[in-house]
């Protein structure tokens, strides 16, 4: 499974990193997870390109999540690949009817697989997913993903929460919560939200104290975190933000940036 931050940013942009976006690779297919503005032109500094891509996943509704899905929606029939599966909460169906009826020019244009997901296991794109509700201000879905067919049991269209296989968990919009964590348990990497540094009051979105003592207090384990969707109050005090979970938390955290590709197997 290869895993590629396509956006890290938030709703105020930084001009060095594209709002929310996730592209999952797998030997049975490609998972774009979010869609915010700027990850269409992520996706295609990719090999996957806007083409290649099987579904789209939503964590949430939010703008800074979705606003290139009609973009990315318009590419792909100007080059003639008309058919994807849309995925995400109760409402993504409902959602992306609307913004399409917004343009007549883009009705009947697409062949749309609408899919709603909620917290239990599911497959999509040649990947098995398990999900769980955040603590957001709208509802919101963490997702962990292994890749259909990997593991030790070499079996398929499972629980993605085995943690005899490689997985990765993307919290989505959250605040820190111990089980959260426990989700993760045996994930090789969980991308995190940290959207903003210790001296900032908000809620909605952990500050790196909050999640640094949730790593350290949950009975969850997992090999690496990587922290994103960040706000720019962030640049500048990475190792600020480094060391208040550091102060808290002994794993291995850094800082998710547009671009990144891990091979998770």
């Amino acid at each position: 499974m290869r895993v590629t931050f396509l956006g890290t940013g938030s709703a105020m942009p930084t001009g060095e990193r594209f709002q929310t976006g996730i592209l999952l690779e797998s030997t049975a297919g490609n998972l774009l997870v979010d869609c915010g503005s700027g990850v269409l032109h992520g996706l295609q500094r990719t090999e996957v390109g806007y083409e290649g891509i099987d579904a789209v996943l939503l964590t949430h509704h939010h703008l800074d999540h979705v606003s290139d899905l009609m973009p990315l929606l318009k590419a792909r029939w100007l080059a003639g690949a008309t058919d994807l599966t849309v995925a995400g909460p109760e409402g993504t169906a409902e959602l992306v009817t609307d913004l399409l009826g917004v343009h007549d020019y883009m009705q009947d244009r697409m062949d749309l697989d609408f899919r709603e997901v909620g917290p239990s296991p599911f497959s999509l794109a040649g990947f098995d997913v398990d999900a769980v509700e955040t603590r957001h201000s709208m509802y919101c879905l963490a997702y962990r993903f292994a890749a259909a067919g990997e593991g030790a049991s070499g079996a398929s269209g499972g629980s993605a929460t085995g943690t005899d296989r490689p997985a990765f968990v993307f919290s989505g919009d959250t605040e820190a919560f111990p089980e959260l964590v426990d989700f993760a348990d045996g994930a090789a990497v969980l991308a995190h939200d940290c959207s903003f540094p210790d001296s900032v009051d908000v809620d909605n979105h952990p500050i790196p104290s909050e999640l640094g003592r949730t790593l350290g207090e949950a009975d969850g384990e997992v090999g690496r975190v990587y922290l994103t969707h960040l706000y720019p109050h962030t640049d500048g005090r990475h190792d600020e933000m480094l060391d208040s979970i550091a102060d808290h938390y002994d794993g291995d955290v850094r800082f998710a940036s547009d671009g990144l590709s891990l091979d998770i197997d």
